[in-house]
């Protein structure tokens, strides 16, 4: 296969040679150490073969020896194929500014993919590289890391780590979140350590204060856990900070109503289509008019980035299908809606539990009245429910000087 690619690239010529001995033929091109492949016999005294361009003008000039008749029966070939346009300057101009650009192209960046970053947007990585000079169309080899790094992590704090990587025409973005401080506790500001919400005590971890709660009891919402206020023998009560711990058992019963007759989509077949052209940043419609103002619709958004042979182009064809419907009174699965507010009830669980501590087990029910559906979740976590609390003390007023 790659010596059929090399001699396409260097040219070929199929030739028809007629002689009373052709053996003399073949004989000439072993002596003269000329190639040829291909080799068809047409009748006893004719042949058919492949040879080189540089091959066939040395077995032209030497074969006249030979009383033989050589004829072109085809040229094969990058050469004779480029050949055909000597006259044609404009479209050589052309073929040579595209391959030319095709090549400058390379080292420029036409793609973008952000890996490592959940709470800051990839849309905001993106803008505040373009501000900083790297965006589409950037040459990827003048790129400074080390620079792009300390404009980039001063613009968006919320980063600790960022690097560019370019691969041909791609920019891989790998970023690091910062992981936010602990709130500190100022342990000089007397406080008592309050049950969050009621549970029942697993472990109780004191480093300041006194503990008033034993593992198995029972805790309500708001009740002292670990006092900040400790007796002693020598000098009295005395108020410090009460930090610490305390593990529970808690339980938790969230629920929602929904209607089994909700508004459905009725497609009515009627349907809109629009094609784009996004140049790089820009982008060219070949429709009229993209505003709808009349009736309901889905938009369906298709892109399909064009590459050259595995290199990206800055070229996206954009496909955009409007379908309209009619809302028409839709009734609902029982078990499908269950399932669905399971999930949303499971979410908002995890929001209020996952910060302190686990889920231990679910439980979810169903009742239907009215048309109307409650799903109940019924869970029970293990968490930590202390919080603090400062104490105010109460500070006597002067009393007012009456006078003598």
């Amino acid at each position: 296969m790659l010596t059929g690619i090399i001699n396409a690239f260097r040219g070929q010529v199929r030739i028809r040679a007629e002689c009373a001995f052709p053996e003399r033929v073949l004989n000439l091109c072993g002596a003269q150490d000329l190639s040829f492949w291909d080799l068809e016999w047409e009748s006893p005294t004719a042949f058919t073969c492949r040879i080189s361009r540089k091959d066939w003008r040395i077995l032209r000039q030497t074969g006249r020896k030979l009383d033989c008749t050589f004829s072109v029966v085809g040229l094969e070939g990058v050469p004779y194929f480029l050949f055909r346009f000597r006259h044609r300057q404009a479209l050589v101009v052309g073929l040579v500014a595209c391959a030319m650009s095709l090549f400058l192209g390379s080292f420029l960046i036409w793609d973008f993919q952000v890996e490592g970053n959940v709470r800051v947007p990839a849309e905001r990585i993106l803008r505040t590289l373009g501000k900083n000079g790297v965006g589409l169309g950037t040459f990827g080899l003048t790129l400074n890391a080390e620079d792009i790094r300390n404009h980039v992590l001063l613009d968006i704090p919320e980063l600790s780590w960022i690097s560019v990587n370019v691969s041909g025409c791609r920019a891989t973005v790998t970023v690091r979140e910062r992981i936010p401080a602990p709130e500190l506790i100022d342990k000089r500001i007397p406080a008592n350590l309050v049950a969050r919400r009621p549970g029942l005590v697993l472990k109780v971890q004191t480093m300041g204060g006194v503990a008033c709660v034993l593992p198995g009891t029972s805790v309500t919402e708001g009740q002292i856990l670990i006092s900040g206020v400790e007796d002693t023998d020598t000098v009295g009560a005395r108020v410090l900070a009460g930090m610490g711990a305390v593990q529970a058992r808690t339980w938790y019963t969230l629920w929602t109503n929904v209607p089994l007759t909700a508004e459905g989509k009725e497609y009515t077949g009627q349907e809109k289509n629009g094609v784009s052209l996004i140049l790089g940043t820009r982008r060219i419609k070949f429709f009229s008019n993209s505003s709808i103002t009349q009736g309901n619709y889905d938009k369906i958004t298709n892109r399909y980035p064009l590459t050259f042979f595995g290199i990206p182009l800055p070229v996206t064809i954009e496909w955009e299908t409007w379908k309209f419907y009619e809302t028409v009174p839709t009734a609902q699965d029982p078990a499908q809606v269950e399932k669905a507010m399971e999930a949303v009830l499971t979410e908002q669980l995890h929001e209020m539990v996952d910060a302190y501590g686990s889920i231990r087990s679910t439980l979810c029910s169903s009742r239907q009245k009215d048309g109307t559906l409650t799903v109940t979740l019924s869970a029970e976590c293990e968490e930590q429910i202390g919080r603090s609390v400062p104490i105010y003390a109460e500070t006597a007023e002067p009393a007012e000087d009456t006078g003598s």
